[in-house]
């Protein structure tokens, strides 16, 4: 096996490169995943790719590789669709408010599964959050109950995705991995298993259509919002760009907003900046125990998630009501697939 043939489409400069089909993406990185390609084309594939980017057909191909790969996911007795969290990058300066969105979506009764993989040694990453929390840790998959919330590791989700992913130690560089674990849905790793509600997220401008667009092709339920040093939670002090997603279409799209046009005085509730990962934790427990307000973008976000997250429980009687309602949060007519 060989996916040389590959890395000549995609690997002839920003002018002479040529995306693949979804179903060439998927045999690529099939074999990627399998172990079966050379270090040497291993590390053109990810240069190639870096240069070029993805187009939502490729990664949506790679979405699909790496959906066939992962281990099935059982669920609870009565379950509610699980709300998924990707937290690869974590923070920089701002506090990680990650595990803070797990715990208010837990409080609300929804099952929540955040999944990460620390590649950048200078940011405090959610895992170490997590464990000064004393929060569940898991290493496969169990059913999870309204109101879980729990932290798996991406090399427990499919080890040759981490492999993947720690390239970056390496060659300093990302890959479409980073793009993947974004737009994963673990919980949907079978045709039997209920579909997650994705927290997805862009750091650039450019990358929200092409994720748009593949969540279409996949048909997946997601908040897409432009990230807080890339993490899927909202800024203390801004509400980010928003776009709600039911099965591959649009339901609302926002701009975004300061948080004093959100609600008066919230300015004054952003927790400080660069907080250790015990200082955060402690910082998380007070906002969840109502010792401190919720910052009011998050307050937002979290009002979003439960809108989605309802409207993916409707039976189809009810879904054009559920969805006309969702308009609340819209600028936008109606629902509507990405052009």
């Amino acid at each position: 096996m060989s996916i040389s043939h590959y890395i000549k489409e995609i690997g002839r400069g920003t002018k002479g490169a040529r995306s693949l089909s979804r179903t060439q993406a998927c045999d690529l990185m099939g074999q990627v995943l399998d172990g079966k390609v050379s270090d040497l084309e291993l590390g053109g594939f990810c240069i190639a790719m870096r240069f070029k980017g993805e187009s939502a057909e490729e990664l949506a191909g790679f979405l699909d590789a790496t959906q066939q790969r992962l281990p099935v996911w059982p669920q609870a007795h009565k379950a509610r669709p699980v709300v998924v969290i990707p937290s690869y990058n974590g923070s920089r300066k701002l506090a990680n408010l990650t595990p803070l969105l797990a715990g208010l979506l837990a409080q609300k009764g929804l099952p929540v599964l955040v999944h990460g993989s620390h590649t950048e040694d200078k940011r405090l990453g959610t895992a170490e959050v997590w464990r000064q929390l004393g929060w569940t840790v898991i290493e496969r998959p169990i059913a999870l109950a309204p109101g879980d919330k729990v932290w798996m590791q991406t090399r427990h989700l499919l080890a040759p995705l981490d492999r993947l992913l720690q390239i970056r130690r390496q060659m300093g560089l990302r890959n479409p991995s980073h793009s993947i674990v974004k737009l994963l849905d673990p919980i949907h790793g079978s045709s039997t298993a209920q579909s997650g509600l994705v927290l997805a997220s862009y750091t650039h401008p450019a990358y929200a259509q092409p994720m748009l667009q593949t969540l279409a092709l996949r048909a997946t339920s997601a908040l897409l919002v432009r990230g807080t040093e890339g993490e899927a939670v909202a800024a203390p002090h801004r509400e980010p760009v928003s776009t709600g997603v039911i099965a591959g279409e649009i339901c609302f799209e926002r701009s975004s907003l300061h948080s004093s046009q959100l609600a008066s005085g919230t300015e004054s509730s952003a927790p400080e900046q660069d907080l250790n990962a015990e200082q955060t934790a402690r910082l998380t427990l007070d906002i969840l125990n109502g010792q401190l307000p919720v910052p009011a973008p998050i307050a937002q976000q979290l009002e979003q998630i439960q809108a989605l997250h309802q409207a993916m429980q409707v039976t189809d009687a009810d879904a054009a009501a559920s969805r006309a309602a969702l308009q609340a949060y819209n600028r936008s007519p109606d629902c509507r697939s990405p052009d």
